[in-house]
């Protein structure tokens, strides 16, 4: 960005547009859901960053929490591929100077489309480039779409732009396609979409210990509530403990062999010894061995996950060494 330019001293994150002053030289602003910040998200927003740069004004991301697709779905919330600080993390990753995590609720869904643009991207942002993904629709009742932005640019003076669809190997990229693929166990298909392979992060938090005490200690992540894309056991790799990212075996499910209920998921590290609690980990998804089961038993569980950790390393090309410590 040119000296000139109207950078915040750090990345900022907003959830309420009432409170965002507005840039004085305006900004390029890029909306969308960003779940899973996805091989077509990262086109949008890659064109708006470049944009931003080119003018030496901010670059802002507008998306919305929780997804529309989870207000209206409320009894049976569509698959998440990406929590909300990850979605923020990676958006500032790819140059966003700004990132709107807008509450999505009552009001804001009572907003026309004609409100939306003339409070939140021209009053607010000072909108100079509006960029949005194909078919985007918004406001009150889906009245909004790129038509509507382009006329009420010229009113106000910004310009309006749509990108074509990405495609890879004829699919089109959406996080749609990415859920089907999870969903099915697809994860090279699914990898192929994103750019990278899957992963879901968190905080590490602590369970009832009954790994532990079946010698298959966990690092444990909570969902926040959100529906899981895939689940199952996996081989997966975990960043975030040592300098190399770790090998692992996960599953992701209810347990109902221990009568779980809330989705967790449990990553057994190899070769590891240590305290994760509070610790901030990524769990990459690398291949999925098999279905969640109930067993009759606590040993026969303990069979199986002897036979998923030896399937998991492998796969993960994991030959035993001495224990990591932390």
């Amino acid at each position: 960005m040119s000296d000139s330019a109207a950078t915040p001293e750090r990345p900022r994150l907003f959830r309420d547009i009432a409170r965002v002053e507005p840039a004085e030289q305006g900004s390029v602003v890029c909306i969308g859901a960003f779940d899973g910040l996805h091989r077509g998200h990262r086109a949008l927003v890659d064109r708006a960053v470049a944009q931003a740069r080119g003018l030496g004004i901010e670059a802002v991301a507008l998306s919305f929490e929780p997804l529309p697709r989870e207000f209206f779905g409320r009894a049976a919330p569509p698959p998440r591929l990406t929590l909300p600080r990850a979605k923020f993390e990676g958006l500032v990753g790819l140059g966003c100077d700004r990132v709107g995590l807008l509450r999505f609720d009552a009001a804001f869904v009572a907003r026309s489309a004609e409100n939306f643009v003339e409070d939140v991207l021209v009053a607010h942002l000072g909108a100079r480039e509006v960029w949005v993904g194909p078919g985007f629709r918004f406001g009150n009742g889906r009245a909004g779409d790129i038509a509507l932005l382009r006329r009420m640019g010229d009113a106000h003076g910004f310009a309006a732009h749509e990108i074509e669809p990405v495609l890879r190997h004829g699919e089109r990229v959406s996080a749609s396609a990415i859920r089907r693929h999870l969903a099915a166990g697809e994860l090279e298909a699914a990898a192929d979409l994103l750019g990278r392979p899957y992963a879901i992060s968190g905080r590490v938090v602590r369970g009832r210990q009954l790994g532990r005490q079946l010698g298959y200690p966990t690092a444990n992540l909570r969902l926040a509530g959100r529906t899981a894309a895939l689940g199952g056991i996996f081989a997966v790799r975990v960043h975030g403990v040592a300098a190399m990212p770790m090998p692992a075996v996960a599953s992701l499910g209810t347990r109902p062999t221990v009568h779980g209920v809330e989705p967790l998921l449990e990553a057994h590290l190899f070769d590891f010894d240590g305290d994760l609690y509070g610790r901030r980990i990524e769990v990459e998804f690398v291949a999925r061995l098999r279905d969640e089961e109930k067993f009759d038993t606590l040993d026969a569980l303990v069979v199986q996950m002897d036979a998923d950790a030896a399937l998991a390393r492998r796969i993960l090309g994991a030959t035993r060494t001495p224990k990591v410590e932390t």
